[in-house]
């Protein structure tokens, strides 16, 4: 009951999200504001007091196949499985319509059986990605009758990892031979929930007289959108509003169903009622064409040796303190034109805000010293740390940056703060309890801690059920954004931060700015369900795809099938949407270098953080390099945001934290650094050019262990896609492309067929 209600709770606030947008700009601004994202419907009954997210005003009516009761100032949306996959809300508010697609995801009962000769005074629970990893959320109960542990879970259908925690110990489950072991060499078992019908439907469009083809299934529904209106079909045509024309850059959304199963959808870019065709008429604030680089400050570039202020403590590894990177370093790199020479058009700065002047003890064993280099112990919120300059240098790096039409996320840190931040020690009632209950330190407790739990003794967790705090916190990222003209947010530690703090931070940029396209990516470690918690357009953007990732480093650095990867793409579709601003990363600054593991630098089965303290990682196998050339073909041909980490583009190498921030190199590069680089180069140049690799529609068209080929299709233009991971020529058939494509990447073609390299990509394009 108490996780229905969480849940219930959770439902309002999706929804209230969507409708707090709905009315911050007047009826002038009502087709140009930001797509609302769809709602989702998880359980039976969602809960909606349409007086908070209204602000006030009234909802003068409601209009929706869903069933739906009004009381007073309260509705409720009620599913079952006779609700649709897709259905319409309609929303009507002083003479105003909006209308927002519903998603029926009701979760399936499964009952799950354990057998155990455990005692049956054990305490006996299974953890899984479908409820957050948490041994409080799903115990077992035994049944003396069948001799078996048992409990239902309400799940997806799909392939669930998880594990069977017996007393406080995790195991696989016994009983199970499906298991899938991680990159890490970590094993869980695998649960198998399936349904009878697989997703067949494909929609394709094409355009002519300013009216839109969609190429459907038969006996399929379709819903469109124009912006956040519904537009009526007519036989198998869309007309483009008239609306349309008038109010320079909007989209048309298309969905599709049938017998409750969902097709892929289509987003198709608009400029003054006409579509798109190429990328050139794209609006340079489109968030879908966003490539984002990240910047580790203090490790980039030195551009003022004056603010060089390592800390002087014999204690500190020079490897955990300040190597001298600083704002200016950066705007020297905007001036001299690197990022325009990667086609990198967003950069996202690590936090800038002052830390420490003195190291601190990390919490886990060994105990070892850091300094703050990193940005992430806050002293203060606003205040910019004089060891990477000042505000007048991190202004003129964003002037320069804008110049070039480059935007500029801010890493923002708001889940916690240093103990020395003056907001903590005047406001020392707004930290979480350190100690519990039972009489354990709070410290890292991921899962059942998620919302309270600190990530050192000295970095108090900000207790965001107090509203004052949540105010403080959410002004100060406001006077940041605000200050420095700033373009976007990256958000640390996602989801160890209650979701008001994200409604109501995202509520006061669109009254600040309703017309700037703001851009907040979040970070989160666990299940898809959970990342997508945070996603909404009252909320994130979108979040770092982290299981994405560790699927592809897996498939790419390793003999692991293709298979793996594409079902993993297909379920980031299934919970994210084929059109999601999420981000896909070739690795981040909290994990090794993807190349370590792909050139046999690192093992999977080795202490990630150690191996880097223990010895100097080097390149053993230069074929490391192709399978990084790969990992970057994929995630700059897939929908999404490509992410480069620093270094990424040069193949630096690098175990855990912190030798996976060594300090760039941009100097005397090796043949094989400078292929890298090109290679990056040329992807992101392409990305950026074809309309069909941001806004075209996916589909698989082969898959199997070595071979993977996909297609994105943008009306008549096609972008076609190959990533070969074996050690052999692989041959591909291209008769059906009647020789009226390019090809990009230097394979050969010998009677008619494609010849892929070992370990390699190639690109096809046609028109």
């Amino acid at each position: 009951m108490k996780n229905l209600k969480k849940l219930l709770i959770y439902k309002y606030i999706v929804l209230c999200s969507f409708f707090i947008g709905c009315v911050q700009n007047n009826s002038d601004n009502l087709f140009t504001q930001d797509l609302f994202s769809p709602i989702v419907l998880f359980d039976d009954t969602t809960y909606i007091n349409h007086s908070y997210f209204l602000i006030g005003k009234v909802i003068d009516s409601i209009n929706s196949e869903i069933t739906h009761i009004k009381q007073k100032d309260k509705i409720f949306l009620i599913a079952d499985e006779h609700t649709p996959s897709l259905s319409n809300l309609r929303i009507w508010t002083h003479g105003e319509s909006f209308d927002i697609l519903v998603k029926n995801r009701l979760k399936k009962k499964y009952n799950f059986r354990y057998k155990s000769k455990v005692s049956i005074n054990s305490q006996l629970s299974i953890v899984g990605d479908f409820n957050e990893w948490n041994p409080n959320a799903n115990l077992l109960q035994y049944n003396k009758e069948n001799d078996l542990w048992e409990t239902n879970l309400f799940i997806d259908y799909g392939l669930h990892e998880y594990k069977i925690v017996i007393n406080n110990e995790w195991f696989i489950d016994k009983n199970n031979d499906k298991i899938k072991i991680k990159s890490s060499g970590n094993k869980n078992s695998v649960l198998v929930f399936k349904n009878d019908e697989h997703k067949s439907l494909y929609l394709n469009a094409s355009v002519k007289s300013n009216k839109i083809s969609i190429d459907k299934e038969p006996e399929s529904t379709v819903l469109a959108f124009w912006n956040n209106h519904k537009i009526e079909m007519n036989d198998t045509f869309l007309r483009i509003p008239e609306k349309a024309k008038k109010v320079g850059y909007s989209h048309i959304r298309v969905f599709s169903m049938r017998s409750n199963l969902e097709s892929n959808s289509l987003l198709i870019p608009l400029f003054n009622g006409n579509v798109i065709n190429n990328f050139t008429d794209l609006d340079k604030n489109d968030k879908y064409s966003k490539t984002l680089y990240f910047i580790l400050i203090d490790r980039f570039f030195n551009g003022n040796l004056k603010n060089d202020f390592p800390i002087d403590d014999s204690d500190v590894h020079p490897k955990a303190n300040y190597m001298g990177g600083d704002i200016e370093g950066i705007t020297q790199k905007i001036i001299d034109g690197y990022f325009d020479s990667l086609n990198i058009n967003a950069i996202w700065l690590s936090p800038i805000t002052q830390n420490p002047l003195y190291a601190e003890i990390e919490y886990p064993y060994p105990h070892r010293k850091y300094s703050g280099y990193h940005g992430y112990w806050p002293v203060s919120c606003t205040e910019i740390d004089y060891r990477f300059g000042d505000s007048s240098s991190l202004k003129k790096m964003i002037e320069e940056a804008h110049k070039k039409n480059i935007k500029v996320l801010l890493d923002y840190v708001s889940n916690h703060v240093h103990e020395t931040n003056p907001l903590i020690i005047n406001n020392p009632g707004w930290s979480t309890d350190f100690i519990l209950e039972d009489g354990k330190e709070n410290i890292r407790i991921w899962d059942e801690e998620r919302l309270t739990t600190w990530f050192d003794r000295f970095l108090p967790t900000i207790d965001y059920s107090i509203p004052e705090a949540v105010d403080a916190m959410t002004d100060s990222a406001l006077y940041m954004l605000e200050k420095y003209n700033l373009d976007g947010f990256r958000h640390d530690a996602t989801k160890h931060i209650p979701e008001i703090f994200w409604e109501t931070l995202t509520l006061k940029i669109k009254e600040k700015y309703p017309n700037k396209k703001i851009y907040q990516i979040g970070e989160t470690f666990g299940s898809r369900e959970l990342i997508g918690r945070y996603i909404s357009s009252g909320k994130l953007d979108g979040q770092f795809d982290f299981n994405l990732y560790f699927d592809m480093r897996n498939v790419f650095a390793t003999e692991s099938s293709f298979k793996i990867l594409n079902n993993s793409l297909l379920n980031t579709f299934n919970y994210y949407g084929d059109f999601s601003l999420m981000g896909n990363i070739t690795g981040n600054h909290d994990i090794p270098r993807f190349i370590s593991y792909a050139s046999n630098s690192l093992s999977f089965d080795e202490d990630e953080k150690e191996a880097g303290w223990k010895r100097n990682l080097e390149i053993i196998d230069t074929i490391g390099y192709n399978k990084l050339k790969m990992l970057t073909a994929f995630i700059s041909t897939i929908p999404g945001i490509p992410v480069i980490y620093y270094g990424d583009e040069i193949g630096m190498v690098g175990a855990g934290d912190p030798d996976n921030r060594r300090m760039m190199n941009f100097d005397e590069l090796s043949e094989n650094q400078v292929s890298i680089k090109s290679n990056l180069s040329k992807l992101l140049n392409l990305r950026k050019q074809r309309l069909s690799l941001i806004y075209g529609s996916f589909k698989s068209i082969h898959v199997s262990d070595n071979l993977y080929v996909y297609q994105r299709t943008y009306f008549d233009e096609k972008t076609i896609v190959f990533l070969n991971k074996s050690e052999n020529i692989i041959e591909y058939d291209l008769h059906e492309y009647e020789n009226k494509f390019n090809l990009h990447f230097g394979s050969k073609i010998k009677d008619n067929k494609l010849l892929l390299k070992p370990y390699s990509h190639e690109i096809l394009t046609i028109n």
